[in-house]
């Protein structure tokens, strides 16, 4: 049963403690990748065979597969997938930065071009369940951003396939590649490249313990979006809401995992309780039902705070992935929230519609991280490179501050390099 704590009756330490504490994974990644490395293609086979029962002699999908598992996937179901991604792409398009030039000075223009990755690996999770929502949120930003080739890795079923819902994504979204292969040794081929494989510039995409080391060991040979960790809610949940609402949106996010993370705080204990209940009422009717019941148990809590305000404090301190404002007027406290990956504002704005539909990204900042970072976005998808000019004319204007700034940091030659232009035996 989730266990109910009364803020300012209980340490501090207990209130924001964070149970979810990854395993140990390092020397098991690092051989993966080793081997990877290694043996390429062979330890990819290898691993399939090992780890998802899948005895394959190719890794990559065929168009014809694609085709097939998009007939295989039902009409009402494409509809949505296309509508999703109609508003991710809406949302996502808002956030594309251009290029800019200054020339205010007579012979001097500086600027910065944005420029696509070329080539980016997208990691799609498989395993206890499958995630077309992902292909979505991470392809499409890729795609507006101008990346060349978009990749995914995903893990194959015992029969060699991948999720037809994943495939279906895939084509709505215009992925170019698709591969069947998952976990450490996925992370491993996009960033050292196989005979299959191609090597690509930055891997986005969440994943288990396994993946996020992976990502963290290839982390400067290749770009990464962020370490994720187990996904977590915080509902802030004022006296009026439905406490079958609010037990509904908790156990949303615990049964993703039994690391996950559910909270709720509450300036009302009567709502606490009946929270409490609730989620003990609708945890047996879960299809992930030992799942959520392992997350509540072991990472859930209820903390009643005095009043929303301290309540929103307490959100800010924890810095959730997902934050749900299930209060009256949710725009009132929006600019008091300082501190979360993705906000939902209102009793009627379950995460789920972020998770899936509403636009903005789900590829969100975890761990409290939400206090240095931000969500996935097309930003993630391209790299800004600067540019600058300056005339004979309009050096000679500022070289010898350029040199005296050198020579105070005791850089001769850099000083050098400015007023030798200057010097007409040089010239």
């Amino acid at each position: 049963m989730i266990k109910i704590l009364k803020y300012g009756n209980v340490p501090n330490s207990e209130i924001f403690a964070r149970e979810n504490i990854a395993p140990d994974v390092e020397g098991i990644v690092t051989e993966i990748i080793d081997n990877v490395v290694k043996n390429g293609d062979d330890a990819l086979f290898e691993y399939n065979k090992k780890f998802d029962g899948a005895d394959l002699t190719s890794l990559e999908v065929t168009q014809e597969e694609i085709d097939e598992a998009f007939e295989l996937v039902d009409d009402k179901f494409i509809g949505i997938l296309k509508a999703a991604a109609e508003n991710i792409r809406s949302f996502h398009k808002r956030q594309v930065k251009n290029s800019f030039i200054i020339n205010e000075n007579e012979g001097v223009v500086v600027g910065q071009k944005v420029i696509p990755i070329e080539k980016v690996g997208l990691y799609v999770p498989g395993g206890t369940a499958a995630y077309p929502s992902t292909v979505l949120m991470d392809s499409v930003p890729a795609k507006i951003a101008g990346c060349k080739e978009i990749v995914i890795t995903t893990p194959p079923n015992k029969e060699g396939k991948v999720n037809p819902v994943i495939l279906a994504a895939a084509k709505i979204a215009g992925v170019d590649r698709i591969f069947k292969v998952g976990g450490a040794q996925a992370v491993a081929a996009l960033a050292y490249g196989t005979q299959s494989i191609p090597k690509v510039d930055k891997i986005v995409g969440p994943g288990n313990a396994f993946v996020a080391e992976a990502k963290k060991q290839v982390f400067g040979r290749v770009s990464i979006d962020m370490i994720a960790g187990p996904s977590e809610i915080l509902v802030v949940a004022d006296a009026t809401c439905n406490p079958a609402y609010v037990a509904a949106d908790l156990l949303s996010q615990a049964e993703h995992d039994k690391m996950a993370s559910a909270v709720l705080v509450t300036d009302s204990m009567d709502l606490a309780k009946a929270v409490q209940q609730e989620i003990e009422k609708q945890l047996e009717t879960l299809s992930r039902a030992q799942i959520a019941r392992a997350s509540i148990d072991n990472n859930g809590k209820i903390i009643v705070a005095d009043d929303i305000k301290v309540a929103i404090d307490i959100a800010n301190e924890l810095a959730p992935e997902h934050l749900e404002l299930c209060v009256d007027n949710p725009f009132d406290y929006l600019d008091a929230i300082k501190h979360a990956g993705s906000i939902f504002m209102g009793k009627n704005c379950p995460e789920a519609l972020g998770d899936y539909f509403a636009g903005p990204n789900h590829t969100l900042p975890t761990s409290g991280t939400a206090r240095f970072s931000s969500p996935l976005s097309v930003d993630d998808f391209v790299k800004k490179t600067q540019y600058t000019y300056y005339t004979k004319e309009a050096l000679a204007k500022v070289a010898r501050d350029v040199s005296y700034f050198a020579e105070k940091e005791g850089l001769t030659a850099h000083a050098r390099s400015a007023t030798i232009r200057l010097d007409e035996e040089n010239n």
